[in-house]
């Protein structure tokens, strides 16, 4: 089934679109992509293209399939050797998208495709090794008629690859970032007249960027003017041009960036090897390009020459490639710069290692860029780029009996770490909290590495989520068949079906990871594994508490302490991560934000934990701006999405409460600050406002209607009319305050009757009517509602900033205790009960999205905002995060080569790297993980790391005096959780009797719950002062060396 231009599945390709957008959606499905050779690296690329929705993926393989293959191309089996690649890979990968036709274009090992071939196709992806001479014919032709052309390649842990998109490609968007906009408050006449930006934001411009204007009053020229070049002048001012002979500026204003297309020139291969142009992308390795490009170059002529690459670890081999490469180097334009001979003696050891981890991010980035090349969307490399992981190989280098082909799958790992190390890889047992996007990703990678294949080998993943329709185009791993099912069970059952060696040993979970599930991972569990990788898409399993969560209790008593001084600290962070710190394991984090990713490794006792550096809080919209304020659409879908919970959760809940608890009211009238909107809710949903009938939900919506887009806009300039000055004489309504305009209903006009038809729907479901969607129902129903006329309340103060007061209204409600005595007793409604709605952002049928940006559109109407469509609402409101694939499969690959070293034991800060990548741009950066902080007391430094233990369920008294003993501290302050143990100044008596107590029935007595049976540990938190009485220095956990008390 092919996508038609105009068509764009939008519950699959949900997140995709908020990366690419329509137009860009659609161009794509009008390319024909066609990928020769598909081992590992090959079927990589394919999977992404395939996802992303091209108009049709063909593969050219027929080379038979090896036992080898299967250690990176997870869709072959044991079952398909000897059979061509192409032909078995073609039917499974179709399975993945059925928008996306996948053929095998058949024919014989070794055939020359001809140019009537190749001319059907509008990118073309060589990734045939050794195949230089091919790949210069096939590119002279595309090259000659502007056909995108990608030759890609990857040996062992290095990896290549050229783009060409031909002489003269038009980029309509090279980053992809959405155009910035702000609000203006001056603008000179002048030659190069400055432009002063309301003082709230900074413009983010550059020097070059071109903006046009709106809203300007005075100087009205400047209104969707042709686009101006901007000089930036400082963080809210810049130049845009002569402006002499334009009205004077009076007010207002808003500027636009404009994206302005950028033409860029390629070069053919045959230009490009003799004078390149390099894409780096380790800073760290700023000569290393040259090398290898010269390197690959000489691997070609290898493979030419011996019909094969190096042999793994060969000595010979190795000196040959170095030869060949000191020769095409000396008759090369940089024959100046000294080739690394160290370096091309690795790439020779390794030509011949095939790993997924390296397919993974080659791939991922390959993919991205055949997408640029169908959309013209994001920035295109150029033109040649290396990368290479060698820092990943074991610290003891294998050799060359140690790297032998054994005949397996893993093979091609083994050409690179060796056969010992391939067995570590196989004994290592890691936790896999998420499988969504990147945990599918990762699965892959870890099946096809062998990861737990041993005997001693083992793989946890927990998800809570099921599958949905729009986890299809990214979380490969799953089917339509598997909508509904456990991601964890799905997910595992997959990657076990690509490697056999994983039976039994993949341990799927539906749990969610916090401190409700710890007897489920608690120290037994951690025991067991050698490190965590995080595949998180939600803070909920992410956040972490204080200290409490992560208490426990050994029988025979084990007592963690971490010191405090002053106050306590509360760490913040992810609780994966407190976790892992807690019990000393190395973790794996990544993350993606639509083409752009992150991944970050923690080591125990060598980097800080992942929660020692904090993202900056997102900025808040303030409470006055959303009320009466917006001048953005973000502000007028945040209150519109305030409003969904407002009418349809909030009050359908109250009643719930009302009717179920005892007391309720009285409790809501000793302890909410609020009572009187909760207890307004209930008398207004259960008594004064409750529909009998599904036209007195229609009725109900358009007042709803009348009051937030009419009535309360007239009250608002009845308070605060259009012509009202502030004390200063300044006109109260301008900068960022837009003077909103009532509107006045019109059944005929399509967004407001979207409002009511969906506001009534949402009614109707929390009182259990049938709903209706006919407009001709409504239309009729409308014409018979009598709408009150607006009468302005008076003395009504306008809340201008959020720290003014806001308006107690309290004297125009009714009394609380007179509403709650009107409201029927709940006895006499045994059993009824209201359906709160539960937002869904995805299902097309709700009326929650369809709610949320009519609301939204009408306030934007009442602001003269620009309106959001229902696919940027639904983005908003539904906090969706954008992804692609493309982005996702080259994070798990940075990820999985860091899990090389981790298996390694590597122990130095520079032996791992943290990964930045934005494939739009494109851009690679990478850098040493932070080591842990140090702290000092006295002459002994300790990290986040480090902490005090004892055994044998000391007393109180014990651990004061053993701090006075051995570190000359006095213990100030003792806590469990939000527990207060002990302190310096508890009462005599009651100290006295603490001290004696043993720790574990001082937690229990004190907090009043026992010890869960699960539980080994408890984490304490003690303050500390030294023989001064200065508290010891700092507010961070303050372990200082690990001490047993004997047993």
């Amino acid at each position: 089934m092919q996508v038609d231009e105009a068509t764009i599945d939008e519950g699959l390709y949900s997140r995709q679109l908020y990366v690419l957008g329509h137009e860009a959606m659609k161009r794509m499905a009008l390319s024909n992509v066609l990928i020769i050779g598909v081992q590992g690296l090959g079927i990589e690329i394919a999977k992404n293209t395939v996802l992303a929705g091209v108009k049709s993926v063909t593969l050219y393989d027929p080379t038979p399939t090896t036992i080898a293959d299967l250690g990176t191309q997870y869709y072959l089996r044991a079952s398909d050797v000897g059979k061509p690649r192409g032909a078995v890979s073609a039917p499974r990968l179709a399975e993945l998208n059925s928008y996306v036709p996948v053929h095998d274009l058949g024919g014989k090992e070794r055939e020359t495709l001809s140019e009537e071939t190749l001319a059907k196709y509008q990118v073309i992806v060589l990734t045939s090794q050794g195949a230089q001479e091919e790949a210069i014919r096939i590119n002279k032709f595309t090259h000659d008629n502007k056909i995108a052309f990608i030759w890609t390649t990857t040996n062992g842990l290095f990896g290549s690859v050229f783009n060409d998109f031909g002489p003269a490609f038009t980029c309509v968007d090279p980053t992809g970032e959405q155009p910035l906009t702000g609000m203006i408050v001056e603008v000179e006449n002048g030659d190069d007249a400055m432009v002063t930006c309301l003082d709230e934001t900074r413009h983010g411009l550059e020097d070059g960027d071109y903006v046009t204007f709106t809203e300007v009053v005075g100087m009205e020229e400047l209104n969707g003017c042709e686009p101006r070049k901007v000089s930036v002048k400082g963080p809210y001012t810049f130049t845009i041009g002569d402006t002499n002979g334009l009205g004077a500026y009076q007010r207002g204003g808003i500027f636009t960036q404009v994206k302005q297309p950028k033409v860029i020139q390629f070069k053919s291969l045959s230009e490009s090897l003799a004078s390149p142009e390099f894409f780096l992308t380790d800073f760290a390795k700023f000569d290393r390009p040259q090398t290898l490009h010269v390197g690959f170059q000489a691997l070609s002529q290898f493979h030419t020459k011996h019909s094969q690459l190096p042999a793994p670890r060969n000595a010979s081999d190795a000196a040959e490639l170095i030869t060949l490469a000191n020769a095409i180097h000396a008759s090369s334009s940089a024959s100046e710069e000294k080739l690394d001979e160290k370096v091309l003696t690795l790439l020779a050891y390794q030509a011949q290692g095939d790993l997924a981890p390296m397919n993974a991010v080659l791939g991922g980035f390959v993919a991205q860029e055949v997408l640029k090349a169908c959309t013209a969307k994001f920035h295109p490399m150029v033109q040649h780029m290396y990368f290479d992981s060698v820092e990943s190989l074991p610290r003891e280098e294998p050799t060359e009996a140690d790297c032998q082909p054994k005949g397996t799958r893993y093979d091609g790992q083994i050409a690179v770490f060796g056969e010992s190390f391939q067995q570590k890889i196989s004994s290592h047992r890691q936790f896999l909290v998420g499988s969504g996007a990147i945990g599918c990703e990762m699965l892959k990678n870890w099946a096809m590495m062998g990861l737990a294949s041993g005997p001693e080998g083992k793989i946890h993943v927990t998800d809570l989520d099921t599958i949905e329709k729009s986890n299809l185009n990214r979380q490969f791993l799953f089917r339509p068949k598997d909508l509904g099912k456990f991601k964890a069970e799905a997910a595992g059952g997959a990657v076990v079906e690509m490697n056999p060696d994983l039976v039994g040993k993949v341990e799927t979970h539906q749990d969610r990871v916090g401190a409700d599930t710890e007897n489920i991972y608690g120290d037994e569990f951690f025991a067991k594994i050698d490190g965590v990788t995080n595949a998180l898409d939600n803070v909920i399993a992410r956040k972490c508490r204080s200290f409490g969560p992560l208490c426990s209790y050994l029988g025979s008593v084990r007592l963690i302490l971490f010191c405090y001084c002053f106050a306590f600290c509360p760490m913040k962070g992810q609780y994966m991560d407190r976790r892992c710190v807690f019990y000393e394991k190395p973790l794996l984090e990544s993350g993606t934000l639509g083409t752009k990713a992150n991944t970050q490794v923690v080591i125990p006792h060598l980097t800080e934990s992942y929660s020692s550096s904090q993202d900056p809080p997102e900025k808040s919209i303030p409470m006055c701006t959303l009320k009466s304020f917006p001048n953005a659409i973000e502000h007028t879908i945040e209150w519109a999405r305030e409003r969904f919970n407002a009418l349809f959760v909030d009050p359908a809940t109250n009643v719930n409460l009302y009717l179920s608890q005892p007391n309720f009211v009285e409790t809501t009238l000793k302890n909410s600050g609020q009572h009187n909107e909760q207890l307004n809710q209930i008398q207004e949903y259960l008594v004064k406002d409750k529909p009998l009938s599904f036209e007195e939900c229609v009725r109900w919506a358009r007042l709803k209607f009348e009051n937030d887009y009419g009535s309360e806009i007239k009250q608002l300039l009845y308070s605060m009319p259009k012509d009202a000055v502030t004390s200063t004489g300044a006109l109260f309504w301008s900068g960022p305050k837009r003077a909103p305009d009532a509107l006045v209903f019109d059944a005929e006009n399509s967004e407001h009757l979207a409002y009511v038809i969906a506001a009534a729907n949402l009614h109707a479901f929390n009182y259990g009517f049938k709903g209706e969607t006919n407009p001709t129902v409504f239309k009729k129903v409308l014409a018979t509602i009598e709408v009150p006329e607006f009468v302005p309340k008076q003395g009504l103060k306008v809340q201008v900033t959020d720290a003014e007061p806001v308006e107690n209204e309290a004297d125009e409600a009714a009394d609380a205790t007179t509403i709650a005595a009107s409201l029927p007793p709940p006895s006499s409604l045994a059993g009824y009960r209201l359906s709160p709605v539960e937002f869904e952002k995805d299902d097309d049928t709700n009326f929650h999205i369809d709610f949320i940006t009519a609301a939204s559109n009408l306030r934007a109407a009442n602001y003269g905002i620009t309106p959001a469509d229902r696919h940027k609402t639904k983005q908003i409101a539904g906090k969706i995060i954008p992804a692609i694939a493309t982005t996702t499969a080259l994070a798990t690959g940075l990820v999985c080569l860091e899990l090389y070293k981790i298996i390694d034991k590597k122990d130095k800060l520079e032996d791992y790297q943290n990964g930045f990548v934005n494939l739009a741009l494109p851009f690679f950066g990478f850098s040493d993980p932070i080591a842990a902080s140090k702290n000092k007391y006295g002459t002994t430094e300790w990290t986040l790391w480090d902490r005090f233990e004892f055994f044998n369920n000391p007393t109180m008294q014990e651990v004061v005096d053993w701090f006075k003993t051995e570190h000359k501290l006095e213990v100030t302050m003792v806590s469990q959780g939000v527990s207060m143990l002990w302190s310096a100044f508890t009462p005599p008596k009651k100290s006295q009797e603490r001290l004696a107590m043993k720790m574990s029935d001082l937690v229990e007595s004190v907090s009043k719950k026992p010890i869960a049976p699960w539980t080994k540990n408890l984490l304490v938190e003690v303050m500390l002062s030294d023989e001064d009485d200065e508290d010891v220095e700092p507010s961070r956990p303050f372990p200082i060396s690990k001490s047993l008390l004997a047993r």
